[in-house]
């Protein structure tokens, strides 16, 4: 029996394990893939606070994971098959067995799209990225394309201008989805009805070749190509019916990350973060751990853990 069976070891699993451990919570970890996340195949970062120079994503999971190790926290590789939250204990089926515990953190993450484009996945982290706030000072004075139809892509784009020299805006809609005034964005040229074929490299992002509106093909000499295309969605699947979602598959939680099924808690990309970063993520989880901890030793009030 463990004190929380935290779903996910990307930077809230991880971070929820570093502070259940350290609280003297029997923690146990469960994830099917651990580097194949969203922050485990960035190539670098730059600005996560209190790592001097750019690393991997993967170089900083691995650090997070060894220091929840080190506290006694619990790592299995192994597929989710089936959770039953209902009761006092709560239970989660895999494929290599059954484990039991007083409390579970979902840190799944997000999915993503169901298809990606012909050389993205090949050219991840080497050029292609989804995150411009993380990326976006590797790509300064170059080229690149922003592909989406969202106010998130428009956001990524703005933020990218303070880099990059120059940017192809590719949406593959007519208009930008919920965007009611379009802003001049320095250095941009906005491609409307342009639909995204190919990201064309072997070892870097060396072009982008779309379909123009008018249907004839071209290539955008790009140097990196920021993918914003809708699809991604929680990984919650698991929970349907046991824990309450949105519409979206997001879960409903408090500011404590706590859903209304007692015992039942959530951090990172499974609830509406404002934005997704993996200091956003690592936060979810610490306060997920420290309400978990509470819920245990049925405290009156979260107890931070400084020193």
């Amino acid at each position: 029996m463990y004190d929380v069976i935290i779903i996910g070891a990307g930077p809230a699993g991880a971070s929820a394990a570093i502070y259940t451990a350290r609280g003297n919570l029997k923690t146990l970890v469960i994830d099917k893939a651990p580097n194949t996340g969203a922050l485990a195949i960035t190539h670098k970062i730059a600005n996560y606070p209190g790592v001097i120079g750019a690393l991997s994503g993967k170089e900083l999971l691995d650090t997070m994971r060894e220091q929840a190790k080190g506290f006694g926290a619990e790592f299995i590789q192994t597929t989710i098959t089936a959770v039953d939250v209902e009761d006092e204990t709560k239970v989660v089926f895999t494929a290599d067995g059954m484990y039991e515990g007083k409390s579970i953190i979902i840190a799944t993450g997000s999915k993503g799209r169901n298809r990606m484009l012909p050389g993205e996945e090949n050219l991840l982290g080497r050029g292609v990225s989804t995150c411009a706030t993380c990326d976006g000072a590797f790509f300064e004075g170059k080229t690149v394309a922003v592909i989406g139809d969202s106010e998130e892509a428009l956001e990524e784009a703005q933020a990218l201008s303070k880099f990059a020299e120059k940017i192809h805006f590719v949406v593959p809609r007519p208009e930008l989805q919920g965007v009611h005034h379009t802003p001049e964005i320095a250095g941009t040229d906005i491609l409307y009805k342009a639909k995204p074929l190919e990201v064309l490299g072997t070892n870097k992002v060396e072009g982008l070749r779309i379909r123009t509106g008018v249907g004839t093909e071209e290539v955008l000499e790009v140097d990196g190509v920021f993918v914003f295309l809708s699809g991604s969605k929680p990984g919650t699947d698991f929970l349907q019916g046991q824990v309450p979602l949105d519409e979206e598959g997001f879960m409903i939680l408090d500011s404590s990350m706590q859903s209304s099924v007692p015992g039942v808690f959530g951090a990172g990309e499974v609830r509406r973060t404002p934005v997704k970063q993996a200091v956003v993520a690592a936060a979810d989880g610490a306060i997920a751990a420290m309400a978990v901890d509470k819920f245990i030793n049925k405290r009156a009030q979260l107890i931070p853990q400084y020193k």
